[in-house]
């Protein structure tokens, strides 16, 4: 797991608990290891010693370089990734750098004057400056498109999950995503939001800007972790 606050052992005491739901409920036992992306320094080539990479929710500028240089690499090592939240943020920067050529490629939540948005503040926020106040949260309904990954993880065209977040995907970038290999097969029941990213080619990349692991449970683990181990565990 590579984030910007494993120092802290409860910080995700809840995504923790899930991929051990999810390694549970198919006959195998889970080991965790944490990285901080802070403290990265570019030794990349540590992620070939994991089955997959995940990429836990967070806020801010610090350690987001070492996490988007981490979403690269798997996407270029064909290592199992999934992103929460600003794990999809940022995954999706290191698509637009690497396989889009867009050059500074960034969230506004970063760098506020960056070329190339493509994660922006939610556009009803823009006005708003209390932050705490202006997230975007609780459950929403998500669109699943048919034959996606997403699909196959829930079985469903439609599924409800909970939200916390200020940013989300840009959308003037998403046919240049799709052009070069990234769908979105997940999106917000009015179709202006981007919430799941998966790339068919790579063994397992998936994105999702929703927290699944609040709907995991001992004997019921939450789809989204039980594929993801479930693809770790044949890496």
């Amino acid at each position: 797991m590579v984030g910007k606050y494993v120092t802290l052992v409860d910080s995700y005491v809840s995504v923790n608990e899930a991929l051990k739901h999810a390694s549970a409920s198919i006959g195998r036992s889970v080991n965790i290891d944490w990285i901080d992306s802070e403290t990265f320094n570019g030794e990349l080539n540590q992620l070939d010693n994991f089955d997959g990479v995940l990429v836990p929710g967070g806020f801010g500028t610090r350690g987001s370089e070492g996490i988007i240089d981490t979403a690269t690499y798997t996407l270029e090592k064909n290592i199992p990734y999934l992103g929460i939240c600003f794990g999809f943020q940022l995954a999706s920067i290191a698509f637009g750098r690497k396989m889009c050529s867009l050059e500074n490629a960034n969230s506004t939540e970063i760098i506020a004057d960056t070329k190339n948005p493509i994660i922006d503040l939610l556009p009803e926020q823009k006005d708003e400056t209390d932050m705490g106040g202006s997230l975007r949260l609780g459950a929403n309904e998500i669109k699943i498109s048919q034959n996606s990954l997403a699909h196959k993880i829930y079985n469903s065209d439609k599924i409800s999950k909970r939200h916390r977040h200020r940013y989300e995907f840009n959308t003037k970038y998403r046919d240049e995503f799709l052009k070069n290999g990234m769908i979105f097969s997940g999106e917000s029941d009015n179709g202006k939001r981007m919430e799941i990213l998966e790339i068919p080619t790579h063994k397992f990349f998936l994105g999702v800007q929703f927290h699944p692991e609040f709907n995991s449970r001992p004997g019921f683990p939450e789809d989204v972790f039980k594929t993801f181990v479930t693809a770790a565990s044949q890496n």
